[in-house]
């Protein structure tokens, strides 16, 4: 997922995309630490995604502050 892909994104979507990526790598996890885990470039995008979107729920966040002010 690329950040430009995000910014189209409104904070219900952002954070139903955070969840979904958290799960994932809640499960990745577990698969690697049971030794199943074969795609562990897998773990490595799914830990930039949350990032990303982290990055955009903040730029949100601070939206939303700067329209009350």
């Amino acid at each position: 997922m690329k950040f430009s892909e995000l910014r189209d994104l409104g904070e219900a979507e952002v954070q139903q995309k955070l969840r979904e990526n958290l799960e994932e790598l809640f499960r990745l996890r577990l698969r690697q630490a049971s030794r199943q885990l074969s795609n562990t470039e897998r773990m490595k995008q799914v830990r930039r995604d949350v990032a990303r979107l982290r990055t955009r729920e903040r730029q949100l966040e601070l939206e939303k502050a700067a329209k009350h002010e």
